[in-house]
């Protein structure tokens, strides 16, 4: 009980101690503060805290920032022996901190101090900033270095790699709108469902659930793509491919994914009628007679709005399936024509 009384008297000094003695100069060999990101097997980051030319480090007090909607702080840990705090978050700003216990001198020279571990909660890049350091010796006197150094954390699809719609598909899970087939593949040009390509519209335009009932016989209650389904239903941006059904699992077509789009951008944008009347309407693909009487016009539309191209430059090829990486640029197309990127 005594030894426990002691330690938490320590850990108080330590946090409160510069208030009451002005912070010991040291003028010569003025210890220096570098940090380091590795990424870990399972998909974290952990950043590392190294310190040269340490005098006596027998505790101390560290201060970061980060973004909070990027990045989670999931384990802290000390190089030093004796007993850490547990972190303390609030907002944007972390602070850890780790004393030694009893008579003993602190570290010197080149040392590890201690690593933060952050899971990334989404695709993209993120900074972690080591704002100041507060050094404390075995003495209790004290010195806080402002240190002001960032490292920046990524989580990155590593099948993207010289794929021409890699900016389009990191941008838009930086935002969480795409996902990937697991934590680190995107599969960019496997095939999208037509209940896949509803959610992403429904993320993409931040659209409110409805209680509006969908006369489809074919999507399951309590099935993941339920909600976004029936929210664009009721915004009139979905049909069935008959009057009772969907078809969510089907692989959708490049002519329905255009008419989709259009009908979302209609929803979505106050000048729609305008703009789609300044559409280009000059069909000029070679291949125009494979599209479907019923697509004909939201395609001229998609094209003229630059939000849907051809395959190639003379051919659409509607019938064909739509990738996910072509998924991913018509949404990213669309939020820049919508002023929303």
């Amino acid at each position: 009980m005594k030894r426990k009384q002691i330690v938490i008297h320590m850990l108080i000094f330590l946090f409160c101690y510069s208030l009451a003695l002005p912070a010991v100069t040291y003028a010569e060999q003025a210890p220096s503060f570098q940090i380091a990101a590795h990424k870990l097997a399972d998909g974290k980051v952990i950043v590392k805290m190294n310190g040269n030319k340490m005098k006596d480090l027998y505790g101390y007090e560290a201060r970061f920032t980060f973004d909070p909607e990027r990045v989670e702080l999931v384990e802290t840990a000390s190089s030093l022996d004796g007993f850490s705090v547990s972190p303390i978050i609030k907002n944007n700003e972390i602070i850890i901190a780790h004393t030694k216990i009893g008579n003993v001198s602190g570290e010197y020279g080149d040392i590890p101090i201690g690593s933060l571990t952050f899971k990334m909660k989404n695709h993209g890049t993120s900074v972690v900033r080591w704002e100041s350091m507060k050094v404390v010796d075995h003495n209790l006197s004290n010195q806080t270095f402002s240190i002001g150094k960032s490292i920046t954390v990524a989580k990155f699809f590593v099948d993207l790699e010289g794929h021409w719609a890699k900016t389009d598909i990191e941008l838009l899970a930086s935002k969480n709108i795409v996902k990937g087939m697991d934590e680190d593949h995107y599969a960019p040009d496997a095939q999208v469902t037509r209940a896949q390509f509803v959610a992403l519209i429904a993320r993409a335009l931040n659209l409110k659930a409805s209680s509006k009932q969908s006369p489809f016989t074919d999507v399951a209650p309590g099935s993941w793509y339920e909600k976004e389904l029936k929210s664009a239903y009721s915004t009139g941006i979905i049909r069935g491919i008959t009057e009772t059904s969907f078809a969510p699992g089907k692989k959708i077509t490049r002519e329905e994914m255009a008419v989709m789009i259009v009908r979302a951008r209609n929803y979505a944008s106050d000048s729609a009628l305008r703009d789609l009347a300044d559409a280009d309407s000059v069909m000029t693909f070679a291949d125009s007679e494979n599209i479907s009487e019923w697509a004909k016009k939201e395609i001229q539309l998609a094209v003229g709005l630059g939000i849907m191209n051809g395959r190639t430059k003379i051919r659409f090829v509607p019938q064909d399936q739509a990738t996910r990486a072509e998924a991913a640029t018509v949404i990213r197309r669309l939020l820049t024509s919508l002023n929303l990127l």
